[in-house]
């Protein structure tokens, strides 16, 4: 593999997160002089839109995963995995591929399973991101100083491994962390997932449209990722259900606990309660 500013990076998907990964790249001069950025989009207003920022721009991926050294494969699960199974001959031969999506489990199964041997795919998830979609609103994401999550392979290259690390951080993470798949959906479903569930079901249970002259802040914060891709969140929803649904549970036992206290009029157990839960929060960090 070559550094970064040799390479050829190829991006597949030009919305809000294959957007803010190609500003990224030229905002924090990833590429040198001999490095390319090349994306494909099906929508061509995107790639027209992209002009300047990528340095050619396809509508089918065809005549750019064989120019390229690295591929981000910004798709949704389903999608990816059928993106996977059509072109995988394509690929240049050794390239390393990584991916965005919300889940790992599928993904990190069919690669190890069905992955061209010679193709090297490690999977990966920005935990950065926008309540608005496309890539007229990538400039909205910001990547400095959040987290990045890998689930390497088995079969992944080392060297292939301390490359990505290193390119996701001069794009401006500041943690990554390495993991299983599993344990990133059953963690995903609880800091994630739960998140746009709950912030969902906030906006669900009240029709009143006018309820925002009476906030001062918390219903905002609270509710802003309901503003959600519908189609997107509802296949990460139904894929990690369980998980998803283990979640929802823990959740609510904890909302329990705080509606019986509070119908009780049981104030030191509620007192000791919000003191807990405080003091947990400021040790999360």
């Amino acid at each position: 593999m070559n550094t970064p500013e040799e390479s050829t990076l190829g991006i597949v998907g030009l919305g809000l997160m294959g957007g803010a990964l190609a500003l990224a790249l030229r905002n924090n001069a990833v590429l040198g002089k001999r490095g390319r950025l090349l994306a494909c989009d099906i929508n061509t207003e995107t790639l027209e839109a992209a002009q300047g920022l990528i340095d050619e721009g396809f509508s089918s991926p065809e005549p750019m995963l064989g120019r390229c050294d690295l591929v981000f494969l910004c798709l949704n699960p389903s999608t990816l995995l059928r993106f996977m199974e059509r072109h995988m001959a394509r690929f240049r031969q050794g390239a390393l591929i990584t991916d965005i999506a919300g889940i790992k489990g599928n993904i990190a199964a069919a690669m190890e399973r069905d992955l061209r041997e010679d193709l090297d795919f490690i999977p990966g998830h920005p935990m950065a991101g926008s309540e608005k979609g496309g890539f007229a609103q990538a400039g909205s994401c910001d990547f400095r100083g959040k987290n990045y999550i890998l689930t390497p392979l088995k079969r992944n290259k080392p060297e292939n491994l301390e490359f990505l690390k290193a390119l996701i951080y001069r794009l401006g993470f500041g943690r990554i962390t390495c993991t299983t798949a599993e344990e990133h959906d059953r963690k995903i479903a609880f800091t994630s997932q739960l998140c746009h569930a709950i912030a969902a079901a906030l906006i669900d249970c009240e029709p009143d449209r006018t309820i925002t002259r009476f906030g001062g802040g918390s219903f905002e914060d609270l509710t802003r990722i309901a503003m959600l891709n519908a189609p997107m969140w509802t296949e990460l929803f139904l894929e990690n259900r369980r998980e998803l649904l283990d979640r929802i549970a823990q959740f609510e036992g904890s909302l329990d606990k705080l509606k019986t206290y509070i119908a009780a009029g049981r104030q030191k157990e509620l007192q000791e309660t919000l003191e807990t839960v405080r003091e947990r929060r400021a040790a999360m960090g």
